[in-house]
């Protein structure tokens, strides 16, 4: 996974107190909610992503998640949305399998409990594909940007 171009709904958050698990739990009540979904334009496929980015101070500031989907322009990005272009770089790849959203949790805690994991915190991608639907098989793929 290299660069890619998105379109979704964004929010600034931090992991400070908590902070993110209330916003990111938010965000997604938002993306379902509101079936963000069907309104992006120029889709390149039914891939979600949840994008993190533009970290102020590793995990310790804050930094952009945004939730959406990957399109082949950011010509026609509808009001109240966000649409960026992202390079994640040199990654390392996680794969969350089970029931979702606990199957992430597990991976992401995993993430930030891995000391060895030399991050970069420059762009980490969350990718819910077509498996992302089969219930207790679920997966979900994660990359995050490594040094």
């Amino acid at each position: 996974m290299d660069c890619f171009k998105i379109i979704g709904i964004a929010m600034e958050t931090t992991n400070q107190n908590g902070q993110s698990l209330h916003d990111i739990e938010k965000l997604w009540g938002r993306f379902w909610g509101e079936d963000i979904q069907s309104q992006v334009p120029n889709r390149v496929n039914t891939d979600i992503y949840a994008v993190y980015t533009d970290y102020e101070n590793q995990d310790l500031g804050k930094y952009t998640i945004i939730i959406g989907l990957p399109v082949i322009t950011l010509d026609d990005i509808p009001k109240g949305f966000t649409g960026r272009e992202l390079c994640i770089g040199k990654s390392q790849k996680f794969v969350s399998k089970g029931k979702m959203p606990e199957a992430i949790v597990k991976t992401w805690t995993e993430i930030w409990e891995n000391k060895a994991l030399k991050r970069a915190f420059h762009v980490d991608v969350t990718i819910h594909g077509a498996k992302y639907y089969d219930g207790d098989n679920a997966e979900v793929e994660t990359y995050i940007s490594i040094l």
